[in-house]
C-alpha cells in the first residue's frame, strides 16, 4: 500500500530553488516511479496561480493514477481557524493552517513541506498535534523531503 502524502506548495517551488532542488527531485523521482499517493488541494492551486508557467507544469509529473485532489471543505476551515485562534500560527499564516487541516481532517500518512517557518517546526508541529487530539483528529506527521529519500544498505 502506498504512503498517502500531502505535499505542500513548498515542495513544488523546491523543485527549482538551488538550496532544495537536488533532494526536492529525487522525491519527485520516487512520485514517478508510484511510489506514493500524492495530495494536492485548491489551496496549492491557488498558492500556483502566482507562480511562473514552468512551476505550475511541475504537477504534471505526478502520476494521474497517484494524484488526488482535495477541496478545502468546511471542516477542514474550522480546523485550520483554530491553529490560528490557538495561536498555533498567525492569521497572515492562514494557507499554511490550511495544508495542515486538510492532512489532518483527510488522515493522511504525511504533509511534505520545506516551510520550516511555519509548518516543518517542532514547536508548531506539538501545537498542531494537541489541538488534533483535543479535537479527535490523528497526530500529523511533519517531514521534509528529505526523509524521504531512498538510502541503500
Amino acid at each position: 500500500m502506498r504512503q498517502r502524502i500531502y505535499i505542500d506548495t513548498s515542495v513544488i517551488g523546491g523543485y527549482f530553488d538551488e538550496e532544495f532542488e537536488v533532494v526536492t527531485r529525487q522525491l519527485f523521482d520516487r512520485i514517478k516511479n508510484k511510489d506514493f499517493e500524492i495530495y494536492f488541494s485548491e489551496v496549492n492551486e491557488t498558492e500556483l496561480s502566482l507562480a511562473p508557467p514552468h512551476v505550475q507544469d511541475l504537477k504534471s509529473l505526478i502520476p494521474i493514477d497517484c494524484y488526488k485532489y482535495l477541496e478545502l471543505n468546511a471542516e477542514a476551515k474550522k480546523l485550520a481557524e483554530t491553529y490560528v485562534n490557538e495561536k498555533a500560527l498567525g492569521q497572515s499564516s492562514m494557507n499554511d493552517a490550511f495544508h495542515i487541516a486538510l492532512a489532518s481532517v483527510n488522515r493522511l500518512d504525511c504533509l511534505v513541506s520545506w516551510n520550516f517557518k511555519h509548518i516543518v517546526n517542532f514547536d508548531k508541529i506539538k501545537l498542531f498535534n494537541s489541538i488534533n487530539l483535543k479535537l479527535g483528529y490523528p497526530l500529523i506527521d511533519i517531514r521534509t523531503p528529505l526523509e524521504f529519500l531512498k538510502h541503500e544498505d
